[in-house]
């Protein structure tokens, strides 16, 4: 007993000189921000980079069960911030609120709405993307293994449009930025790459260079024609889909250092299947992961790789890999599903932080909210909680705040 007690005042001791130190460097840099001393963007970075260093499991919130297999995909709304999609290998989409209205610290967060299996209009197999429109909580795309990406109305919960294909669909994507073109991207397991128009509810354009199913596709958030593509044939592409001559470039390991490459491994991205990609905020960088338990950080303007050694990333997927990069940190981060636990990695120096553990199942996506720095994670299982269950799909972390208010 007094052991325990003398453990836990130890333990006390040290989260309150922790606390004492943060408290201070913050008091320091809220002092410079009021003098005129310092940019207010520094102090910004400067907790939302905390805040991700503080990163544990959120003990007191829980998620409504929903989904009777593991989830796939994930997404939080651009909008507010408070509506989260999941999608499921059972077919089944759910729609989370992810906001407090208890004024307590314990709460769960509620299927707002969801697309079960007693609705005529469900996926008949595997939701594999789903994705809110990025300007309005009132449209919805998910795409599945049954070969067709479903365009919903989130009031109705009906689809107001619907893509059929030949293949099985791996993902799919909007470009968060665009203004001038209503594309949906879409990979699926034949190599083409097809263009989806959402005002003529038609497909478009084909983009032919894969030679292997597309596993991943998304769009830079710096310049709304630029999209990049993975394959199984162990290359990344980037198109501008203005352009009718195919892509601009192809992801090149060596860097076009031939003696370095054998003969089948030239202009290829991974030594495997490339089953992930994910942009930094800025678009500057495109981050990309293989089956070959690799990442690589690429210039994405010039094709470059930057040849920053983030060590064995392990990645045992056969379909598309979700991952994250940290928006509004300095250093950024980096946060991949690796076996049942998260890798977060410093995205310049491929230094690896931390491991967030929690999961009993393999994870298989993760997403990250900037505003409240909470990252959502989900694993094969039943599930939907987020604290230490077994069969735990659904997992919610946060941080650790110097403050009361910082809960709010």
């Amino acid at each position: 007993m007094l052991c325990g007690t003398r453990r836990e005042l130890v333990w006390i001791r040290n989260a309150l000189h922790s606390l004492s130190i943060q408290a201070e460097a913050m008091l320091g840099f809220l002092t410079a921000r009021q003098a005129g001393l310092d940019d207010p963007l520094r102090l910004r970075r400067a907790e939302s980079t905390r805040r991700v260093l503080s990163l544990k499991l959120n003990p007191d919130r829980d998620v409504d069960r929903i989904h009777g297999n593991g989830i796939n995909t994930v997404d939080i709304d651009a909008v507010e911030g408070k509506y989260m999609l999941s999608g499921g290998a059972d077919g089944v989409i759910a729609i989370y609120d992810l906001e407090n209205y208890s004024g307590k610290p314990q709460y769960t967060c509620k299927a707002v709405c969801t697309v079960g299996r007693s609705s005529r209009y469900v996926h008949k197999f595997s939701v594999e993307t789903v994705q809110w429109y990025p300007y309005d909580t009132g449209m919805f795309v998910s795409s599945s293994f049954d070969k067709t990406m479903k365009v919903w109305d989130t009031e109705t919960l009906k689809p107001a449009e619907v893509f059929e294909f030949e293949g099985n669909i791996y993902s799919h994507n909007l470009s968060p930025i665009a203004r001038k073109h209503s594309l949906i991207a879409v990979g699926t397991k034949n190599p083409k790459i097809q263009l989806c128009d959402l005002k003529s509810g038609s497909r478009i354009h084909v983009l032919h260079g894969h030679r292997g199913e597309v596993l991943s596709v998304r769009w830079s958030p710096r310049y709304e024609h630029i999209l990049a593509s993975a394959s199984a044939d162990s290359k990344v592409k980037v198109w501008d889909v203005r352009r009718a001559s195919g892509s601009l470039f192809t992801l090149d390991q060596h860097n076009g250092d031939k003696s370095k490459a054998s003969s089948e491994a030239v202009n290829t991205a991974h030594n495997g299947r490339v089953n992930g990609l994910c942009f930094t905020g800025d678009g500057l960088y495109l981050l990309t992961t293989g089956t070959d338990d690799r990442m690589r950080l690429w210039n994405s303007a010039t094709g470059e790789n930057t040849l920053v050694n983030y060590g064995k990333v392990c990645n045992e997927s056969r379909k598309r890999l979700q991952f994250t990069v940290s928006r509004g940190c300095s250093p950024e981060f980096v946060f991949v599903p690796c076996g049942s636990s998260v890798a977060v990695y410093a995205l310049h120096t491929g230094e690896l932080v931390t491991m967030l553990r929690g999961h009993y199942n393999n994870v298989d996506c993760c997403e990250f909210h900037p505003d409240y720095q909470v990252r959502c994670t989900n694993a094969h299982g039943g599930e939907s909680l987020p604290i230490h269950l077994d069969l735990t799909i659904n997992h919610l972390y946060h941080f650790v705040p110097f403050c009361k208010h910082a809960y709010s």
